[in-house]
């Protein structure tokens, strides 16, 4: 063979493998046609529903049709377990550990690590004129009995929180014996709390965080009540959940679905427009608009559904 003919058949062969590898780089980006409808499940918590609202923008800015169901958590773990769910965001531990526990230990559903919430928590809270004042102890609320008109504030009965508190006054824990728990809706319970406050009158309460009532309230949660509702006032994180293939069958989704990361404060101010009845989607977009720096660390190797970056995708998805 002519040195000039070995040349060009080499040259031909380097074209060939360039091609190939190009081929199959964008096959690979572009995932199979089931993983385009992303199915989330939502339990129906708020905190839920804002987060996978901006979850399902972010895919759809990619041209994904994302698609969510209302479920209890029975129910979405048993969806998530026959493959007919892929996500869900609302693993809230430790709540729901005895739950979703015989699930992981079957493997047949998968937990992302690190959580997709941390820092969340739920105690017993004051208004932030009653802390001030000398209120800042579980072991300082009998010492305002007569302040507190010996009524400690809860969410609806049936609660595991309610009985805790109950649980309290029933063996005198703290001194509390004595004290009734007043069990209203966690709607109820908020509007006697902002009567309160509005009137400078004292008041205990179940609170929570993520939640609206830490950005429109002016509130402190009670330390040393690690033996009731555990340690760092009740810590809690948030996981995310998906089918048991998910990651592997829809490399691209899953990669986004791993990247999501929430914080306290944002939910706080999230949550506050759903509750208020705008529409899930709505609030999640305008939100993204307001903090486009989100989307840095989300779309982090993330394509579009035909393979291009994912980050200019959404920012114009988004009208940035």
């Amino acid at each position: 063979m002519r040195p000039f003919t070995i040349k060009l058949a080499c040259l031909c062969a380097a074209f060939a493998c360039a091609f190939a590898s190009t081929g199959a780089a964008r096959a690979q980006a572009k995932e199979d046609a089931s993983c385009r409808a992303v199915r989330f499940v939502d339990i129906g918590w708020t905190d839920i529903t804002a987060t996978t609202a901006l979850a399902s923008v972010v895919f759809e800015g990619l041209g994904y049709a994302p698609k969510t169901t209302v479920a209890s958590v029975p129910i979405s773990l048993a969806g998530l377990k026959s493959r007919q769910i892929d996500v869900s965001l609302g693993y809230w531990w430790p709540v729901q550990e005895k739950a979703v526990a015989p699930f992981l230990e079957a493997k047949s559903i998968q937990k992302l690590e690190p959580p997709n919430l941390s820092g969340a928590k739920a105690t017993l809270a004051v208004p932030g004129y009653e802390y001030d004042a000398g209120l800042k102890t579980f072991a300082d609320i009998a010492k305002h009995r007569e302040e507190l008109d010996g009524k400690i504030y809860g969410i609806e009965p049936g609660s595991s929180a309610n009985a805790k508190i109950q649980k309290m006054i029933d063996t005198n824990q703290f001194g509390l014996g004595g004290f009734k728990l007043v069990q209203s809706s966690e709607a109820g319970m908020l509007v006697t709390v902002e009567r309160a406050i509005r009137d400078r009158k004292w008041v205990v309460f179940l609170g929570w965080e993520p939640h609206p009532m830490n950005i429109q309230m002016k509130i402190n949660y009670l330390s040393g009540g690690d033996e009731v509702f555990g340690p760092n006032y009740g810590e809690a994180r948030v996981y995310t959940l998906t089918s048991p293939d998910f990651l592997t069958r829809c490399p691209n989704a899953g990669r986004l679905v791993t990247n999501l990361r929430f914080s306290t404060q944002l939910e706080n101010q999230l949550m506050q427009p759903v509750m208020n009845k705008e529409r899930p989607a709505d609030a999640a977009k305008a939100y993204l608009k307001k903090n486009p720096q989100l989307l840095d660390a989300w779309l982090a190797g993330v394509k579009t559904v035909d393979g291009k970056d994912g980050l200019p995708a959404v920012k114009q998805y988004l009208g940035l």
